[in-house]
């Protein structure tokens, strides 16, 4: 397959040589063989590669059509990948997806999500230049027909907040992006998540695919800690489970 050039961008960061050993040394903490992992918002299904790597099945959830086309291209024959094509939110229905078509790394159903990047130091240029109407589904609606699951990944763009409502249930672990220019989107989320179990928290900046903090911390901890960071940090992801070892440097 010869991608259009923002998907080739996509697929040379995420399948960058030497990636591919860190992020299955980092993933192995909340996935085995036999395991399930839930990839919400697969983009080119680097994570879902890893959950194959580390012999746990993946489902891949992603609404962009072309990348979806990808998938299929990627894991089309492997029955231990399922490939969902819908958005993940609090109820199912329909919902509209803002596409970036120059970096699709950034498709939004969040209308506040745009609102905060717009003019936002570090999101220059970017523009959401398509809409397009996609399906719903729900967490729950997931694990009801696919299998309840060890690990959930969540990085949908600021609607990280609207998908965990419409859990019911606590897994093992679960990560979920933040950002900077929407820090009351992390708060939302660990609130739902503290009320879900007794979760503690660790994060990683970027795509370092390391922990930050030295010691797993209660949800109020990880939000001052988020707080606290300078804008330039820009992104990372909140690790969350009720298994201390898990989410320890």
């Amino acid at each position: 397959m010869r991608p259009a050039s923002p998907l080739r961008r996509s697929v040379q960061t995420y399948y960058a040589p030497g990636r591919e050993a860190a992020l299955d040394a980092f993933q192995s903490r909340f996935l085995s063989p036999g395991e399930l992992g839930f990839d919400i918002g697969a983009h080119v299904g680097d994570r879902s590669a890893g959950f194959r790597r580390l012999g746990a099945r993946a489902v891949a959830v992603e609404p962009q059509p072309a990348l979806a086309r990808l998938l299929r291209r990627c894991f089309g024959g492997d029955p231990g990948v399922t490939i969902v094509p819908a958005l993940v939110g609090a109820a199912p229905g329909e919902a509209v997806l803002r596409l970036n078509t120059r970096n699709p790394t950034v498709a939004t159903a969040s209308d506040a999500f745009l609102a905060a990047a717009d003019g936002a130091a570090g999101w220059e240029g970017q523009e959401w230049d398509r809409a397009i109407p996609r399906p719903v589904t729900t967490l729950d609606a997931l694990a009801a027909a696919h299998g309840t699951p060890d690990f959930i990944k969540l990085d949908v763009e600021g609607f990280e907040a609207e998908a965990l409502a419409g859990l019911s249930f606590a897994p093992r672990a679960l990560s979920f992006e933040f950002t900077t220019i929407q820090r009351d989107v992390a708060a939302g989320c660990l609130a739902r998540l503290a009320a879900l179990g007794p979760y503690r928290f660790n994060a990683a900046l970027g795509e370092s695919m390391e922990l930050s903090l030295p010691a797993p911390v209660e949800a109020g901890a990880m939000l001052a800690w988020i707080e606290a960071l300078p804008h330039a940090a820009n992104s990372g992801d909140v690790y969350a489970s009720p298994d201390a070892g898990r989410i320890t440097p």
